[in-house]
């Protein structure tokens, strides 16, 4: 085979697994929208039976749910293996999701959106370690933040969707809706996807490691010097000289997603309390989140070139000083400056997950990436519970915007206390 054809070859793969990926990290942004889209219809089926604080329940039991699945699924993909766990972690929230359509009460809907988010906790972690092990080095920060864009494009495509399928059917049909991607995804995903030769070098499995990294222009990561005696992935996350790293990441990662869940659910409401009218409110809600598409692009890019530790840091700091600003009541100018929070804040938290990855070696690589998701989720849960406390004192401008802005601040100063690597 001829340079030129391996490159083409490793181009091509890459984008496949890429494009597949991709998919299911949407699956996470039509989770993100599908609930609040429909609980206006919920509420008002009389016959279901849900009220406000039961359909709050049942969105934090959801969270919990994608934090478990984000530890537990991470962890067994370093052990079982990326690809039969992606599927497997595609396939049950599928399942569980069209169930959610089918409950016959709020308990029941309550179950199947925690197990939903189990199995879609585990998605995240295992399609970020293929990616990055089917995409050379130099482009790994860019393969991580193009590849989260789907969160965005299906968060807004969710979104779309409520317009057209509520009214003449029902909540129940965003819940259908959300499990028939599954039924493209899943066979293409058995037929295209492969196995990462880099868990295969790890579990002893070398000779088909070899025969998948040369059919796609791969080159296989070293193997452990034992490979029969596969480390536990999790003691390897508290190992020495690994640990600072760790401790580092999850709370950088807490931050990050605070802020991204705390201002998607609470920013038209902060910026009503501004003085801003509900349809310019609703407007910057959507442009923060163009801003986060256009922000994941560059940052990949910028990650490529000074490494995805320092990118973070830069972003972080980048997001707490327009978060700041937010606090400034400009007429037209906020346009400007929701943009750029949302290409600062939502990248920084997929700068990251790059990081992440880049920083671990094949056999705790989804762990790694897992446990970052899953303790995440927690700030996932807490960044609503900020900002409705800020609401409730009364407090929500300017001081709502002072503390997000904080917290994007520790997030900056928990990524910079992380080690480089030069992996």
């Amino acid at each position: 085979m001829t340079d030129t054809e391996t490159t083409a070859t490793r181009r091509g793969t890459a984008s496949t697994v890429v494009a597949l990926c991709w998919v299911a990290v949407l699956l996470d942004g039509f989770d993100l929208v599908v609930l609040g889209a429909s609980i206006p219809s919920i509420l008002d089926d009389t016959a279901f039976g849900a009220d406000t604080a039961t359909i709050t329940l049942i969105s934090t039991v959801g969270l919990i749910g994608m934090t478990i699945g984000a530890l537990t699924i991470g962890t067994l993909t370093d052990i079982l293996g990326r690809r039969k766990l992606l599927m497997a972690s595609v396939f049950a929230f599928s399942v569980f999701t069209l169930f959610c359509a089918f409950a016959p009460n709020p308990f029941l809907f309550g179950v199947f959106r925690f197990l939903a988010g189990v199995g879609l906790g585990g998605a995240l972690p295992t399609a970020l370690a293929l990616v990055n092990e089917f995409t050379p080095r130099r482009k790994a920060g860019s393969a991580s933040t193009t590849v989260m864009t789907g969160y965005h494009v299906g968060a807004v495509a969710t979104a779309l969707l409520a317009l057209v399928l509520i009214d003449p059917f029902g909540w129940h049909s965003m819940f259908v809706a959300g499990a028939l991607p599954a039924l493209v995804l899943l066979p293409l995903m058995y037929r295209y996807l492969p196995e990462s030769p880099a868990y295969l070098v790890v579990h002893g499995r070398r000779e088909e490691a070899q025969r998948i990294a040369t059919a796609h222009g791969l080159t296989l990561e070293p193997a452990p010097a034992e490979p029969e005696a596969v480390p536990n992935p999790v003691r390897m996350l508290f190992a020495r000289g690994v640990v600072r790293n760790s401790v580092a990441i999850w709370v950088t990662s807490f931050m990050g997603l605070l802020l991204v869940y705390g201002l998607n659910t609470w920013l038209p409401t902060i910026m009503r309390a501004a003085g801003y009218e509900l349809g310019a409110a609703l407007t910057l809600l959507l442009v923060l989140n163009v801003g986060a598409v256009v922000g994941l692009l560059v940052a990949g890019r910028v990650a490529n070139k000074i490494g995805p530790r320092q990118a973070a840091v830069f972003w972080f700091s980048a997001a707490t000083l327009f978060l700041s600003a937010l606090s400034i009541k400009l007429p037209y100018g906020v346009y400007v400056l929701v943009f750029l929070a949302g290409c600062f804040v939502f990248s920084a938290q997929v700068l990251v997950y790059a990081f992440t990855a880049a920083a671990y070696p094949p056999e705790a690589r989804a762990t790694a990436l897992g446990w970052s998701a899953g303790i995440g989720r927690l700030g996932a849960i807490c960044g609503p519970i900020l900002g409705g406390a800020l609401l409730g004192a009364d407090l929500a401008s300017p001081w709502g915007f002072y503390a997000f802005a904080l917290v994007g601040a520790l997030g900056a100063v928990a990524i910079s206390t992380s080690r480089a690597t030069h992996r």
